[in-house]
C-alpha cells in the first residue's frame, strides 16, 4: 500500500451543510468522535470546514445560541485541502504550511472523499515525520 491520501484517509467522514445549525453539527462531532467536519454543497463539493474551535470562538464566545446559527456563519472558508493521490510528503507539507491538525481529501472535481487527521498520519508516517508534524502544526 503505499502512501497516498486515498490509503491514509478516514473515507467514511462525515459532512455536514452550510444551513444545518451548529447545534446539529456539534452533536455529530460527538457522535463521530472528530473535531472538524468537512461543508459541502449539494454536489458534495467541499466548501468549507467547522471545527470544534470554531464552534467556540464563532458561536459559544460570542453567546450566540448554537441552535440559531448556521454552519455557514462559524465554518472557516475557504478549506484547505489535498487530493487523492497527493503523496504523504505532500500532505505533510499541507498541514505544517497551514499548521492545521486535519485536512479534506477530494477528487478531481472538488468532492469531499475523506479527511485525514494527525491520528491518520501517525498511523502511517515514520515517527520523526509524525513528531515533526505534530511539532510544525503546535508552533
Amino acid at each position: 500500500m503505499s502512501n497516498l491520501a486515498k490509503n491514509i484517509m478516514t473515507s467514511d467522514a462525515q459532512c455536514c451543510t452550510a444551513d444545518q445549525s451548529v447545534e446539529d453539527v456539534a452533536r455529530l462531532m460527538v457522535e463521530c468522535n472528530c473535531g472538524e467536519i468537512p461543508i459541502v454543497d449539494d454536489r458534495k463539493k467541499l466548501i468549507g470546514v467547522i471545527t470544534d474551535r470554531d464552534i467556540v470562538c464563532r458561536v459559544v464566545a460570542q453567546r450566540k445560541h448554537p441552535s440559531m446559527v448556521t454552519v455557514a456563519e462559524a465554518m472557516t472558508q475557504p478549506a484547505i485541502s489535498v487530493g487523492l493521490e497527493s503523496s504523504l510528503d505532500a500532505v505533510l507539507a499541507t498541514m505544517e504550511r497551514h499548521q492545521i491538525r486535519r485536512v479534506p481529501v477530494v477528487d478531481v472535481g472538488g468532492a469531499c472523499c475523506g479527511i485525514i487527521s494527525q491520528a491518520d498520519v501517525a498511523l502511517t508516517a515514520k515517527n520523526e515525520e509524525t513528531g515533526e508534524l505534530v511539532r510544525a502544526v503546535s508552533r
